[in-house]
């Protein structure tokens, strides 16, 4: 690596703040080389989890139709399987984000009368829309007789298992990785969330527990399976797409409980053997590349946490703390910097820099959202993109980054922005 205050000449900042920014580089600098660490080991297992399927050139044809037959779709779930440590994988584009991917793994495992266990409080947003916990959304959980149970935390951000209630005997228990908007806890490492299941499934000895992954996938050594989860879900636009899965979502875990989720997503009788799918060479290759993306967005998360803390600024998590996902939440407690931020960002983007951002109303959201994502694919939060409700304590959540020098380098540009606003 080339020396840090080489990088922050080529930035053009302001004296003071490319003072800071430096101070901030060589700080996070000490810390890259454990990342690179996972990365490498990470890598090795998805390498070989693609030599182990005999990945052709045929692979990667698209399939039509029906999509019978398709080897190639069927080696890449055995690929994502190996790759997660599951049994099985369900790896589809016809789930068209997080969300849908995991709420075609609630309604799969749950049924009218069952019980939901939160263990992580309050989920993201869009999740509460899926159950029922707010608003007047149509088909949720709650509409077809599904309860949800939110175990409070502990002041160490924990799930408080001396809160739960006589008499609860839950079917499932969900478990949220990443903090998402919440600044009460930070995301779960591996260790954690073998911990939680462990607490849990000691309580309830026949529960599942699914952790939702988004974020978190390969940001250590380990997924969520070797912890003991009975499923793992994410998004494919997210971490493990690399940044070339143009879409998609993923399950991965028991084979009886994929089973379950194919039956939903397709219908029964047809479960995993159907389902036309194309561009899967940039699938394939997503995975192959996920490694490094994540790579690089964890050294981006650890510099932007050490330069906001230069500046002043309350980052969560902080600069030395070990990371169960590539999300940097900054503390801004301004609504003019949040937007500055975003938009600086977003002008720093190599798609659509010309646009400014201002929050708006968006599906599954309680709050205005701000949502930073000049990106080759639309919404895709495993490139360098920010976003933030607009609530207080007005915090911004920045993550992503396909290459690392844009990714220091967009993170320059917002810090100016802020800056400059005073």
């Amino acid at each position: 690596m080339s020396k840090p205050c080489a990088w922050i000449e080529r930035l053009s900042l302001p004296r003071e703040l490319a003072g800071l920014a430096q101070r901030a580089l060589s700080r996070a600098a000490a810390r890259w080389p454990e990342i690179e660490d996972i990365s490498f080991a990470n890598q090795l297992r998805v390498l070989q989890a693609l030599q182990q399927v005999r990945l052709g050139e045929e692979d990667f044809q698209d399939s039509s139709g029906y999509g019978y037959n398709d080897r190639g779709r069927e080696k890449l779930e055995q690929a994502f399987a190996a790759a997660f440590q599951a049994e099985a994988a369900l790896v589809r584009t016809q789930m068209v984000s997080g969300t849908h991917a995991l709420a075609t793994a609630l309604f799969a495992l749950l049924r009218p009368g069952d019980t939901l266990l939160f263990l992580t409080g309050k989920p993201y947003d869009t999740m509460q829309a899926v159950t029922g916990d707010r608003g007047k959304e149509e088909g949720t959980l709650k509409e077809w007789g599904i309860r949800t149970q939110f175990l409070p935390l502990t002041e160490e951000g924990l799930p408080d298992f001396g809160a739960l209630g006589a008499g609860l005997k839950p079917k499932l228990a969900y478990i949220q990785r990443s903090a998402g908007y919440s600044l009460e806890r930070s995301s779960l490492t591996i260790a954690q969330l073998e911990q939680i299941i462990r607490q849990v499934k000691s309580i309830f000895p026949k529960v599942w527990v699914l952790v939702d992954n988004c974020y978190g996938e390969f940001t250590e050594t380990e997924e969520p399976a070797a912890a003991g989860a009975d499923l793992t879900v994410g998004s494919l636009i997210k971490n493990p797409g690399g940044g070339l899965a143009p879409g998609g979502g993923y399950a991965a875990g028991h084979a009886e409980l994929i089973r379950k989720v194919a039956a939903r997503l397709t219908a029964p009788g047809l479960y995993g053997d159907l389902g036309a799918t194309t561009g899967k060479r940039l699938l394939f290759q997503g995975l192959f590349m996920a490694p490094v993306l994540v790579e690089n967005a964890l050294k981006n998360a650890v510099f932007a946490a050490a330069l906001f803390n230069e500046m002043g600024y309350e980052t969560r998590p902080p600069v030395d703390e070990r990371r169960g996902d590539i999300v940097q939440a900054i503390i801004l407690q301004e609504k003019k910097k949040v937007i500055r931020f975003c938009q600086a960002i977003q002008a720093a983007s190599p798609v659509e820099p010309h646009l400014t951002l201002e929050p708006a109303a968006l599906p599954g959201y309680l709050d205005p959202v701000i949502m930073a994502a000049g990106t080759f694919y639309q919404g895709a939060s495993g490139e360098l993109s920010a976003d933030a409700p607009m609530r207080e304590p007005y915090a911004v959540f920045l993550q992503g980054g396909l290459t690392l020098p844009h990714a220091i380098w967009g993170t320059s540009r917002a810090a100016q922005a802020v800056w400059e606003c005073g």
